[in-house]
């Protein structure tokens, strides 16, 4: 643990303070958080992790218990290594679906690099037994700003590579889908855009687990389970 602090002062040190945007924001749920029968994994990302998280709780339901953990941070920015600390602290998590990388365009690409392999250290550390995935950015409505998309996406590929991580590979899923279609706004998809990156992420998990779709009785039980009257959605259908 130490050793971490030390590293991870020495991190902070070399990436300074870095600029935000207007406004910052982050949010995280835990669904079932009373309820161990089940593995639970943990969605890292953003907002288009939060367009999907609820496709991916609908598709693992039976199967595993969903938290997630969405926020305009860079892996840069000085507070991200401690939110991302407490989330992890919270469960043990079997599965650990990570990304990070649209709010983090402007970034000079080495600082970005350094910020994620702290984060994966973190990740790690926190959670020894986890198995990783990591999930590459989205494409961006505009096709020329989306080069830069693919540069971050590539320096996280050779990161994981290096540490034997699977890559779940949104990009290549969105990329070809008419972009008049699919995206609402400059970064965001409709809800079929959405839906369909929940499920290959649900089916990236489920083959990091070695599990099948669940018994219908199980998925009915386990959002059941979930409903939270006094939760900011307020009724889980």
């Amino acid at each position: 643990m130490l050793k971490w602090i030390f590293c991870a002062g020495i991190l902070l040190s070399f990436l300074s303070v870095s600029a935000r945007e207007g406004t910052e924001w982050m949010m995280a749920y835990w669904y079932n958080g009373n309820d161990n029968k089940l593995p639970r994994i943990l969605l890292i990302g953003d907002s288009i992790c939060n367009g999907y998280q609820t496709g991916v709780r609908d598709e693992l339901a039976g199967t595993a218990y969903v938290s997630f953990y969405a926020t305009s941070k860079c892996v840069t920015d000085c507070s991200y290594l401690k939110e991302l600390s407490y989330i992890l602290e919270e469960y043990d998590y079997a599965v650990i679906h990570f990304n990070n990388g649209l709010h983090s365009l402007k970034t000079d690409p080495v600082k970005w690099e350094a910020g994620l392999r702290a984060a994966l250290r973190l990740i790690q550390e926190k959670n020894k037994h986890a198995k990783i995935i990591w999930t590459s950015s989205t494409p961006l409505k505009d096709a020329q700003l989306t080069v830069r998309v693919r540069e971050l996406n590539a320096i996280a590929e050779k990161v994981m590579k290096e540490n034997n991580i699977p890559v779940d590979d949104l990009f290549t899923l969105m990329n070809p889908l008419d972009r008049n279609k699919w995206w609402k706004d400059a970064y965001h998809y409709v809800p079929e855009g959405k839906l369909m990156q929940a499920k290959q992420v649900a089916a990236a998990i489920r083959s990091a687990m070695g599990k099948n779709h669940a018994p219908e009785t199980a998925v009915r039980n386990t959002l059941q389970a979930a409903v939270s009257e006094t939760g900011p959605d307020g009724k889980i259908k």
